[in-house]
């Protein structure tokens, strides 16, 4: 079995426009960047869905489950919070899409610093590499590191795996997993992101994976 959890609530997500979003950046890419990797932690909703997930993975999971978790410290710390005790692997293959330069911009600074791209982010935001030499784009960078992942995962003998990861990386995940175009993927998110805490969870059969369903926090 896998499971992709999307992190717990973070500060970034609960204050969106209203936080790290300033018009004009007060930072470089390079440091927005480190903030969102590095920085960004929990909301108190964040910790009681870890709680949530605590109980939650110990029904789901068989005993001594391998766990991954991408570099940003608001995946690091739902990990710990939800497993606590339980060590895991860090991966960069479960990494948020970097948005280098354009990392914590705003749509009107990004238009105005970067008007090349435009086109791109507005209508087809799957194939937008974000300026910079980092930026990468989802069917590009990202879908790559999923497409790694999940094939890395064949090499693993533990029978259940929980991957802890980002909303971005977990369309490409999905991409790969569900044999979907990404950009279904990306539609199906416009009109509803995967929620902050969720679970999904495939099962490994004969060679692929199946979609058994996703399970919903309810704080």
């Amino acid at each position: 079995m896998l499971f992709l959890v999307r992190h717990a609530e973070s500060i970034e997500n609960a204050t969106k426009h209203a936080g790290f979003y300033i018009n004009p950046r007060p930072w470089t890419g390079p440091a927005a960047h480190a903030l969102s990797r590095d920085v960004v932690g929990l909301t108190p909703r964040g910790f009681l869905q870890c709680l949530w997930l605590r109980q939650t993975l110990r029904d789901l999971t068989g005993p001594d489950p391998t766990i991954r978790t991408s570099q940003y410290r608001r995946a690091l710390d739902t990990a710990a919070l939800a497993l606590p005790g339980v060590p895991y692997e860090v991966t960069a293959l479960l990494n948020e899409q970097h948005y280098g330069a354009a990392t914590y911009m705003t749509k009107q600074e990004l238009y105005a610093t970067y008007p090349e791209g435009t086109e791109d982010r507005q209508t087809r935001k799957h194939l937008w590499t974000p300026p910079g030499s980092d930026g990468e784009s989802l069917a590009g960078g990202v879908l790559r590191r999923a497409t790694a992942f999940v094939t890395s995962l064949h090499a693993v003998p533990a029978a259940d795996v929980v991957a802890f990861t980002h909303h971005t990386a977990i369309l490409a995940l999905r991409a790969v997993l569900e044999r979907r175009p990404v950009t279904e993927l990306v539609d199906e998110a416009r009109a509803r992101k995967t929620p902050n805490a969720a679970v999904l969870v495939y099962e490994q059969a004969d060679g692929r994976f199946h979609a058994r369903g996703t399970v919903q926090p309810d704080c």
